[in-house]
């Protein structure tokens, strides 16, 4: 330990520290700084009390207190939960049309439903529910089952081909997998299909492929493949591809056939909640 020294040149104390000539004086804290810092340490050790702080192998000191960030923030759910019974019980149990109607409800379950939409269906649809391939755009005018307010709950209440026995349910036969038609009607259907759209195709091919719809595919789809929102079957003439429009992504569909899953939130989520989700999706713009 270094003993206190006189500085050779000004007199004044040092801790008798020295590196390269370099002599460290001994001058006294400021009195501002030690009281801040023995205020600190006052400030720590009844925080130690108070609050809970130190990690014990069972557990951890609980604080004369007894705070719980957990249970604040329950409380404070709570809280919210309270104020919001009140408008989603009054959602629950009132119809749809009359829901839009209210303009109290409505701004509730517009809230509501972006709020749950985030939650459950944006990592499919996407946050602006613009959809991707092989999930519906929701913000258009396309619908396969329908767009009005009714319709878009009943899609969402029991999901499509999901675990729900009243869940929609269709189911375009593979085609090509089934070898239900030979590669070249595969082919010429794809041509078919793809002038529906506005597509320049070979005159022959789609002849030829007209006739193959009409006997395979038509049934489900219409007589100009217009769709049918009993079946779930899409508009073919639109332009508006689920799992894409080009030549390659058509064929695939008809060799194969798609079938996508959309769950049920019946029991998932409130009455109400769907209700609200509803009433979102009806709203972004493609509702009907």
């Amino acid at each position: 330990m270094a003993t206190p020294e006189t500085h050779s040149s000004t007199g004044q104390s040092t801790t008798g520290h020295e590196w390269d000539g370099i002599q460290e004086y001994n001058n006294p804290l400021p009195r501002w700084w030690l009281i801040i810092f023995y205020a600190c340490i006052v400030f720590g050790i009844a925080w130690w009390i108070l609050y809970p702080a130190w990690p014990m192998i069972g557990g951890y000191t609980k604080g004369i207190l007894g705070y719980s960030s957990r249970n604040a923030v329950a409380a404070d759910i709570a809280k919210a939960d309270a104020a919001r019974k009140v408008y989603a019980d009054q959602i629950a149990k009132e119809k749809l049309t009359d829901i839009v109607k209210d303009p109290k409800l409505m701004e509730f379950a517009l809230a509501g439903g972006k709020s749950a939409f985030g939650d459950n269906c944006a990592p499919c649809h996407g946050t602006a529910a613009q959809g991707a391939i092989g999930y519906p755009n929701l913000s258009d005018d396309d619908w396969l089952w329908g767009g009005s307010l009714a319709a878009i709950e009943q899609t969402i209440r029991f999901g499509i081909r999901s675990t729900n026995e009243n869940t929609r349910v269709t189911d375009m036969p593979a085609f090509g997998r089934d070898q239900l038609l030979t590669s070249d009607q595969i082919s010429n259907v794809v041509s078919f299909v793809m002038s529906l759209s506005g597509k320049d195709e070979d005159p022959k091919a789609v002849e030829a492929g007209a006739k193959v719809f009409a006997d395979n595919c038509a049934a489900c789809h219409g007589p100009k493949g217009k769709g049918n929102r009993e079946f779930g079957a899409p508009n073919l003439t639109d332009a508006i591809w689920l799992y894409g429009g080009d030549r390659k992504s058509i064929r695939n569909t008809v060799f194969y056939a798609h079938r996508g899953v959309m769950p049920t939130w019946e029991g998932r989520l409130p009455p109400a909640t769907i209700k609200e989700l509803a009433i979102y999706v009806h709203s972004l713009g493609g509702g009907e």
